[in-house]
């Protein structure tokens, strides 16, 4: 994870927003990283590793940036590193002109090669197992998603839990919303302590039925299933009417099978409309989202472009097409509702827009507002640092050649339905507000537009803090 981020509680960093793939892998993610689909047709080669002082480091940031960097243009013609004491500031520095312009919030950035590898491939992490945000009124932490082998689960955290109090024991326990008046959301990250295995804090929580317990829950590394084997893939029921429902945390390896799977199964039953869950989703490997597309692009061509990924005019040669390519468990959707927030970016973007142009007003996005970020990254190693760079470096468009959301998908997807994200039932629930516009609007049942400017949430909560 950026660690930038790992004390900025309230700010869109999620789980799927970490950087993705290999070096040279086309990445697509949210305000903290990430990445979706298509890669270069050669990996870049970075400039030769002559030591990692930060210097260096620097310089050879720069370089990676004037070679590859979609805005070239607004790259500062003579930046100087010596009044920063990181990597990370210096290239902040260097991207603030395209930040200004909403072109680049953040998306380029620097990792670790190591820690990102790990992510990508098995979805490894160390922390709760659970999203974090905030109510309307900043004073109450509540959980809106808990992950199977986390340790919060275990503990009977899951959503809509109420987290009151956080100590180190039971003998310090604190009240989140004393916490928060006196220190802000940053005492809430310090009382939350350390992103590293073992760091053990003492919970009191009040679970959606309103039960009332206090738990020790120790920070542990765990595979993130980004598909949920409690609600991730499943059929709904409206009326006489059968719905798919596809819940996809993040856009990683593991999602290959577990997706193919659900949509077999979908296929097999003649489900023809479906719900795609993407709230939390802030992106992942671009070729899972081209996995995506292609399952549920039966009755495609190979003709059918599904994206276009374009880099700048110096680097035309890596541009590439993907069409699609419709598998064996590949379903022919007749309405899709995808369900989005703030949070929903990237990769869960581009799987949006690419189906407007086929389905037209036969799809909807329900919710709210995504974030808005049709642009993607690549990595550029320097090995012997451990530093993966993460430029953005292409844009990417569907078959009628749009990209226009850096400000989300609402005014891009033909219809929409403002919904809230109601932590008080679980997720892929009908009761859940969401969902039951999702299944208002494939029964042509009447919903309210989300408004252009509606942006991270509509629901009473605050932005999603975090995951731990």
């Amino acid at each position: 994870m950026r660690g930038r981020f790992g004390a900025a509680l309230g700010v869109l960093a999620m789980l799927s927003a970490c950087g993705g793939g290999g070096s040279g892998a086309g990445t697509i993610g949210s305000g903290g990283g990430g990445s979706t689909g298509g890669t270069p047709t050669a990996s870049p080669t970075p400039t030769a590793t002559t030591g990692c002082s930060l210097r260096e480091r620097q310089d050879w940031a720069l370089a990676q940036l004037r070679e590859w960097y979609l805005f070239p243009e607004t790259l500062p013609a003579s930046p100087d590193p010596t009044s920063f004491t990181t990597v990370g500031g210096y290239i902040d520095s260097l991207t603030a002109t395209a930040r200004a312009q909403g072109k680049d919030r953040y998306f380029t950035y620097l990792t670790s090669i190591a820690e990102e590898n790990a992510y990508y491939s098995s979805g490894s992490t160390a922390g709760y197992g659970v999203r974090f945000a905030l109510d309307s009124t900043g004073r109450r932490l509540l959980v809106t998603e808990a992950f199977e082998g986390g340790p919060a689960l275990a503990a009977g955290i899951d959503r809509g839990t109420e987290i009151t109090q956080i100590g180190t024991s039971s003998a310090t326990l604190r009240d989140v919303s004393a916490i928060i008046a006196a220190e802000g959301t940053a005492g809430l990250t310090t009382a939350l302590g350390p992103d590293s295995a073992g760091t053990t804090r003492t919970f009191r929580f009040r679970t959606i039925e309103g039960t009332t317990t206090t738990a020790n829950v120790a920070k542990t590394d765990f595979n993130l299933l980004p598909v949920s084997t409690r609600y991730g893939a499943k059929v709904l029921q409206d009326g006489s009417k059968r719905v798919g429902y596809i819940n996809l945390r993040t856009f990683i390896s593991p999602a290959n099978q577990p997706l193919r799977d659900a949509f077999a199964s979908f296929r097999a039953q003649g489900i023809t409309e479906f719900v795609i869950d993407f709230r939390y989703n802030g992106g992942g490997l671009i070729s899972v989202a081209e996995l995506m597309g292609d399952l549920l692009g039966g009755g495609k061509s190979g003709s059918d472009v599904y994206s276009y990924t374009s880099f700048r005019p110096e680097k035309a040669s890596e541009n590439t097409v993907k069409y699609f390519a419709p598998t064996a468990q590949s379903v022919t959707p007749t309405k899709i509702a995808f369900i989005g927030t703030g949070n929903t970016a990237s990769a869960s973007e581009l799987v949006i827009n690419a189906f407007v142009p086929y389905l037209g007003n036969n799809m909807a996005l329900v919710g709210t507002n995504t974030y808005g970020k049709p642009v993607g990254q690549i990595g550029l190693d320097r090995a012997g640092c451990d530093d993966r760079l993460r430029v953005v470096a292409l844009a990417v468009q569907n078959s009628a050649r749009s990209a226009a959301y850096y400000n989300g998908l609402a005014t891009t997807v033909p219809n929409t339905c403002q919904a809230s994200d109601d932590i008080s039932y679980p997720l892929g629930d009908v009761r859940e507000q969401s969902v039951a516009r999702a299944l208002d609007f494939l029964a042509g049942r009447q919903c309210s537009r989300i408004g252009a400017s509606a942006s991270a949430r509509g629901d009473g909560l605050n932005a999603s803090l975090r995951s731990l």
